[in-house]
């Protein structure tokens, strides 16, 4: 487990801060720090904050994530899947929420919108070179599905 300094905004003080739904969750769930409902068209998306701050530890981010039951019943989802937060990132998280149904959609102060995993993250170095020199280089040019769609035998 790893400690995360936080900071709550005055407009989520009143807020529970993010928890795991169960012991075994991966993910925290934010909540929507709103003032008052906000109503998203079909199609239509909008920032929403949370009303915190996090303080991540080098190597690490913080990846949001949409909520399966918000995308499933409703058509919720989060734009830009998955958000990153970088350990560099000081200001209030906030979440690009999109209403993918054909549906009016009401988001409420306290809904929990998306959530919010804690990766490991490890940063390369190029080598540049002319060609690779590995096998993939003389098995696989393609992509975008060209290894097919159907399992090989």
């Amino acid at each position: 487990m790893i400690t995360v300094p936080l900071i709550r905004f005055p407009h989520g003080e009143d807020l529970p801060l993010p928890t795991y739904a169960t012991s075994l969750s991966a993910g925290l769930d934010l909540m929507a720090a709103i003032d008052g409902p906000i109503v998203l068209k079909p199609f239509e998306r909008k920032l929403i904050p949370t009303g915190i701050s996090i303080a991540l530890p080098a190597g690490y981010e913080a990846q949001i994530r949409p909520r399966s039951g918000l995308a499933l019943k409703h058509g919720l989802t989060v734009l830009n899947t998955p958000g990153t937060i970088d350990a560099d990132y000081r200001g209030e998280i906030q979440v690009i929420l999109i209403n993918l149904s054909q549906d009016e959609f009401t988001i409420e102060r306290g809904l929990r919108i998306a959530q919010m995993i804690l990766s490991p993250v490890t940063q390369l170095q190029w080598t540049e070179r002319d060609q690779h020199d590995d096998i993939a280089q003389q098995e696989r040019q393609g992509g975008f599905g060209s290894t097919g769609m159907m399992q090989r035998s």
